[in-house]
């Protein structure tokens, strides 16, 4: 029944990898209970697992399949997630992990076991640009970030030891979009491995496996729990390359998902379509409320026919998101009396929530890419980030027309 596939989304996520009870093997009936098995996945909140006898133990060191060990090789809630998102990614397997930069950082090292080269978009997150500039050069690894909404950079940076294309879409912060059919032809083209973080997107919102690339990234903390209770990332793709995570990187350096966060998540899962279109409905029209005010030197959002790429947006996305970015006429000091008066427009620098959120990115997410990068790649002063919540949309707009009053 995990296996299943269902025709709806909606379906999917509230019933993809859940089993008649969602138990480990060997649970008795006096462990379940006579009156029934539990409806919702059970938490596993436990570090290890007994066996009844040495050899079985012994047993489950050679072959894992056959039972749980350890929790940082793997629990049976943990399991469930993985397989619901697997499902709604339409990968073969999955691997849950701390935190997103659990997943980024487990799916790099894997990727590049033996070091070599990395083509990667030029505006990133910035924990992500961090570790590709400067903790995974100290392992013998060179990356070269290029302008990935440009094809022909992504094709002529690829050199004879580039392992990984690294991408996102749409970008943190600014809203880019990459065509994803044709990063993953130039990948395959060359053997190269194609890494998306999808968590701006969600499966929701596109499926970048269907459109060729490798390796779907989320960080869980944001629109797959939805709750802003929850720090965990996931990795999606072959089941092969997520063995070889799970065993090795994932296992060795200790990037492991929490029993209580793996359950915490299952919780937001089935209600994230819903959550998506919500976030899509509120989106498109407070765009097209702040592209039409003076206060606004110009907005982002691939919803809005001004986006450079709303053309691709249309043809790969099965929804433009909930993420809008704009730039403000008055510079930092404009987006700091704006963050300011914001009363129902939370300030906060994470995304996905249920409640609208506002970030500065270049004086808080990417205050530490260096001043010379983020004005090369557009990420200014003046730059306002939102997660556009599911507050009542009319609200948002009265919330932000006020805000941007005081700067008329």
């Amino acid at each position: 029944m995990k296996n299943k596939k269902y025709k709806g989304r909606s379906t999917e996520a509230i019933h993809a990898g859940e089993t008649l009870s969602t138990l480990p093997t060997g649970t008795t009936e006096h462990q379940v209970g006579k009156t029934g098995v539990p409806l919702l996945p059970p938490i596993y909140q436990n570090s290890t697992f007994q066996f009844q006898s040495a050899s079985e133990c012994a047993s489950a060191f050679i072959d894992e399949e056959s039972g749980y060990v350890y929790t940082r090789w793997g629990n049976p809630t943990q399991e469930v997630l993985e397989q619901k998102i697997a499902a709604l990614e339409g990968g073969e397997a999955a691997l849950a992990t701390a935190s997103g930069m659990g997943a980024i950082s487990t799916a790099l090292l894997t990727a590049l076991a033996e070091g070599g080269h990395v083509v990667a978009m030029e505006t990133l997150y910035s924990a992500t640009f961090h570790l590709l500039n400067e903790d995974l050069t100290q392992m013998g690894v060179e990356t070269t970030f290029v302008d990935a909404t440009d094809l022909d950079k992504i094709e002529s940076a690829v050199r004879p030891d580039t392992k990984v294309i690294y991408l996102e879409s749409p970008t943190n912060p600014l809203l880019k979009l990459v065509d994803l059919a044709a990063c993953a032809e130039i990948a395959n083209t060359h053997d190269i491995t194609s890494i998306i973080d999808n968590t701006f997107a969600t499966p929701c919102g596109q499926q970048p496996i269907t459109l060729g690339i490798d390796i779907v990234l989320h960080s869980m903390t944001k629109y797959l729990s939805g709750n802003g209770a929850v720090v965990a990332g996931v990795i999606v793709g072959e089941k092969g390359f997520i063995e070889h995570a799970q065993k090795g990187a994932l296992r060795n350096f200790g990037a492991v998902i929490s029993p209580f966060n793996a359950w915490l998540t299952l919780l937001g899962i089935p209600t994230l379509p819903l959550r998506f279109e919500k976030h899509c409905e509120n989106a498109l029209p407070i765009a097209a409320f702040l592209e039409e005010h003076p206060a606004i030197d110009w907005v982002r959002y691939p919803g809005l026919p001004s986006h450079p790429q709303h053309e691709l947006a249309k043809r790969q996305m099965n929804g433009f998101g909930g993420m809008i970015t704009m730039e403000l006429k008055g510079g930092r000091a404009a987006g700091e009396a704006l963050v300011n008066r914001l009363q129902i427009c939370s300030l906060a620098v994470s995304l996905g929530d249920v409640r609208t959120l506002v970030c500065h990115p270049a004086s808080t997410t990417h205050s530490h890419v260096p001043i010379e990068v983020r004005q090369q790649t557009g990420i200014t002063d003046g730059l306002v980030r939102f997660s556009i919540g599911l507050e009542d949309a009319e609200d948002i707009i009265a919330d932000l027309e006020q805000a941007l009053g005081i700067l008329l």
